[in-house]
């Protein structure tokens, strides 16, 4: 009942709040404008057909009004006895048009939201722990996840083996395929790197590779074990890049290899130069390497063409890539695709600078490097005490996340870094107690898809004050002028 009490008072403030802050915003000749108004923005490109097995890439269309409405509040029930203070571990997030789905524990849940309310469409139950979640999504809404294997009868506690790698519809929570990785005893939570290309998923974990086909699960390769170099792990997506590692830190070396999805092989190397500590994947098409030189935070970014052949570095002094930073700089759940203050389009990559803390000016601001030259060419300023993060693409333009103000509510933002245009996608008020959580893309996924946006946790700790209540998972706005 308390539970009940309190998810209740939590809308009322949310719905109340949004109210007051959207009539302010109005009534002061704010800058919320409609589909149809002189925005300057667009909607982006008509996207391109993709057929089923591609990694989905769509462009969201702006939303019949930008005010927004909750419809989606997904509380984690159970979540400790009243001395368990280990975090429940919650990776993987995504959207299809049909769903909202969040990774949890040894479950994926799937909501369909319909009508402005949410329901529960399905629970798929997995035979361990989640290890590794992919981003990508596929154009007819599956994904991948790796998993621990089932307990064995009268074991006592799981060894913490993750060689399980299960496909999924998201649509329906159907289980496709499900295939033990082979040579896979060291692979863990901590070193498990998964992605999707077209049709194929792959999975590596620094003593072993493997990938397979997405229509029935086919063994396709097998990287090489017998060597001092490892798959420490791949980006996926339009492509498959591969990050070779040779040797231990601080005398390891790096290079990164395009590969043939189907078949492993190498189609061009490129060699990262002696003296990196770390390397990280942002982007396999175009591909572009974040690189540690001489510390263990990411210092500079490099692009290269398409034949692995070296364009432009740019220094990233002074701007945040957050690359490897989950669970507070926690390796977890892969972490070689994952800049989470960082997006790549096509020809630009946008990067957040570090937060900003002068009295009155913006508190930070996103950049965008043409990755070609290096040059700068364009600036997306946040507001005081207002930052910004980017979030992905929608087709040429790019989505941000505003944090709430004292007289505006968080949004979600299109920017044209051709034009400087700024057009308002959704106004929302996230619930006040979560909103350090849920807005830190460090300890948050962010999600746009199909006119909605969710923020949902990687980690879930029960609440000390209330330890029986349930703890807020994740919530999602959509427009409310829009049927959903």
């Amino acid at each position: 009942m308390a539970a009940d009490r309190r998810r209740r008072k939590r809308r009322t403030v949310l719905l109340g709040a949004a109210a007051a802050v959207l009539a302010v915003v109005l009534g002061a000749g704010g800058w919320l404008l409609w589909p149809g108004e002189e925005t300057g923005g667009t909607s982006g490109p008509e996207a391109v057909r993709q057929a089923p097995d591609d990694i989905r890439e769509t462009t969201e269309e702006l939303p019949v009004s930008p005010e927004g409405e909750l419809v989606l509040e997904h509380d984690e029930e159970d979540v400790g006895k009243a001395t368990d203070t280990s975090p429940r571990y919650a990776p993987g997030t995504w959207a299809t048009d049909k769903v909202f789905a969040k990774g949890v524990a040894r479950r994926i849940e799937g909501y369909r939201i319909k009508e402005h309310a949410t329901e529960k469409a399905w629970t798929l139950e997995l035979d361990g722990h989640l290890c590794a979640t992919s981003r990508h999504v596929t154009a007819d809404g599956r994904t991948a996840v790796v998993v621990q294997p089932p307990r064995a009868e009268g074991a006592a506690e799981d060894k913490g083996v993750c060689d399980q790698v299960v496909f999924v519809d998201l649509n329906t929570g159907k289980k496709l395929w499900q295939k033990k990785m082979p040579s896979a005893d060291f692979a863990y939570a901590t070193n498990t790197n998964l992605t999707l290309t077209k049709g194929v998923v792959a999975v590596a974990w620094g003593r072993g590779s493997v990938a397979y086909g997405m229509e029935d699960g086919r063994h396709l390769w097998n990287g090489t074990t017998a060597s001092q170099c490892e798959d420490k792990g791949f980006a996926g997506g339009r492509a498959l890049v591969a990050l070779v590692k040779c040797g231990e830190v601080p005398d390891a070396t790096y290079r990164v290899q395009k590969l043939d999805p189907r078949t492993g092989k190498a189609q061009w190397t490129y060699r990262v130069s002696d003296g990196v500590q770390d390397v990280y994947l942002p982007s396999s098409d175009p591909p572009v390497l974040a690189v540690a030189a001489g510390d263990s935070v990411v210092t500079d970014l490099i692009s290269l063409d398409g034949r692995g052949r070296h364009l432009t570095t740019v220094s990233l002094s002074g701007y945040e890539a957050k690359c490897g930073t989950r669970y507070f700089s926690s390796p977890l759940f892969g972490v070689v695709e994952n800049c989470d203050g960082m997006v790549v389009g096509g020809a630009q990559a946008f990067v957040m600078s570090k937060e900003n803390i002068a009295n009155g000016q913006p508190s930070d601001w996103i950049v965008a490097f043409d990755l070609k030259t290096g040059e700068t060419r364009g600036k997306f300023e946040g507001r005081w005490l207002q930052m910004v993060y980017p979030l992905r693409m929608s087709g040429d333009e790019l989505l941000v996340y505003r944090r709430s103000g004292a007289l505006s509510p968080a949004s979600i933002v299109s920017w044209n870094p051709r034009t400087d245009k700024e057009t308002p996608f959704l106004l929302f008020v996230l619930p006040e107690d979560e909103e350090g959580v849920l807005s830190d893309p460090e300890q948050s996924d962010i999600l746009v898809e199909n006119g909605k946006v969710f923020f949902a946790r990687r980690t879930v700790v029960r609440d000390d004050e209330y330890p029986k209540d349930p703890v807020l998972l994740a919530v999602g706005y959509g427009s409310a002028g829009l049927k959903h």
